[in-house]
């Protein structure tokens, strides 16, 4: 096997490990991926088997131990921006409309929603403040 083919060969193993990338939406896959076209890279200067598998295995191992501990703590942190429903919990609201157990209107960011008290003895009357703690379909749940 010459030089041009060791280099093509690590570019076939390069897109090789890119379509389970894209299949099953792994980074590791492109990681590795990466470090074949690294390997490839080193066969195009010339380097020999050992040293291409060296350099490959060295590339996809340091993207790996650096890479996933960045992504793993970055999917584990909390949205920095609450958007739809989720950004109008812990909101507050005034009665419009009496609110109780079975249901009654508040207006929340400017709209009016259907309400219901999360305590179902409680009652809040007309031009009261009350705490958005949940919304359930298009019904805030008010305490």
């Amino acid at each position: 096997m010459n030089d041009i083919d060791a280099w093509v060969w690590w570019l076939i193993g390069a897109v090789g490990l890119g379509i389970p990338l894209v299949v099953t939406a792994m980074p590791e896959f492109g990681m590795l991926a990466v470090g074949a076209v690294a390997g490839a890279l080193t066969a195009g200067l010339g380097g020999g088997v050992v040293l291409q598998v060296v350099v490959f295995v060295a590339v996809s191992v340091a993207l790996i131990a650096v890479v996933r501990p960045v992504a793993a703590r970055h999917r584990s942190q909390m949205p920095q921006l609450a958007t739809g429903v989720e950004a109008l919990k812990g909101k507050q609201a005034v009665v419009l409309e009496r609110v109780d157990g079975s249901g009654g209107r508040i207006k929340l960011g400017g709209e009016v929603w259907s309400a219901r008290a999360l305590d179902t003895a409680r009652t809040y009357e007309v031009g009261q403040e009350v705490d958005v703690v949940d919304i359930e379909g298009a019904t805030a749940i008010v305490l």
